[in-house]
């Protein structure tokens, strides 16, 4: 920012710009607007920050986000625990339940595997879900179809297949190098319907 904007401002602005997808205009725009709230609307904004922050933890079985030691789908005996579905992070679930058509369970890896990046399967919730397979008859393997995410679906299916559990793809319905979170309903619903056996 410029030698004429106050430090904290500046400040404000540098972290705003640690958030994903947020460019340096964009985060003194946000910035600039934090100053212009009453205080008592910022504290609130922060406040809840800090309480969403040190309240929402990984779930006990399927490391989604959540308040209680296990999140409501995997409490949810209703839905068939005899398929997993596993993604890449929290929002691939909120879009796949967003969408409907899937009333089995799901995994959260928390990234894909990236060699270039340093990230390696141990940086990855596969041995939570390699622990979460005794009773599962099927994988789906829901990364997104990119570089990252067909390697660490072969990777996953590699190790499960020995175990006689089927494991399947999404279906091509999906563009490549596209993210889940933001596929319309429809495709999210037919790429399901649609998934091929690795």
């Amino acid at each position: 920012m410029s030698e004429f904007v106050s430090m904290p401002l500046a400040l404000a602005a540098e972290q705003f710009a640690k958030l994903p997808g947020i460019g340096i205009k964009t985060a003194q725009r946000l910035a600039y607007h934090l100053l212009n709230l009453p205080v008592a609307e910022v504290e609130e904004f922060s406040e809840n920050l800090i309480v969403a922050r040190r309240s929402v933890h990984l779930c006990g079985c399927c490391q989604n986000f959540t308040e209680r030691e296990i999140c409501e789908i995997c409490a949810d005996d209703n839905r068939d625990k005899g398929v997993i579905c596993v993604v890449e992070n929290p929002k691939d679930v909120s879009a796949f339940e967003r969408a409907g058509g899937f009333d089995g369970m799901y995994h959260v890896l928390h990234g894909l595997l990236s060699p270039i990046d340093g990230i390696t399967a141990d940086d990855l919730k596969i041995k939570e879900l390699i622990s979460r397979l005794a009773d599962v008859k099927e994988v789906i393997m829901a990364t997104n179809p990119t570089v990252e995410g067909e390697a660490t679906a072969m990777y996953i299916g590699r190790l499960i297949k020995p175990m006689g559990i089927k494991v399947t793809r999404l279906a091509y319905g999906l563009p490549a190098g596209s993210a889940l979170e933001f596929a319309d309903d429809v495709t999210l619903v037919k790429a399901l319907e649609n998934r091929n056996e690795l």
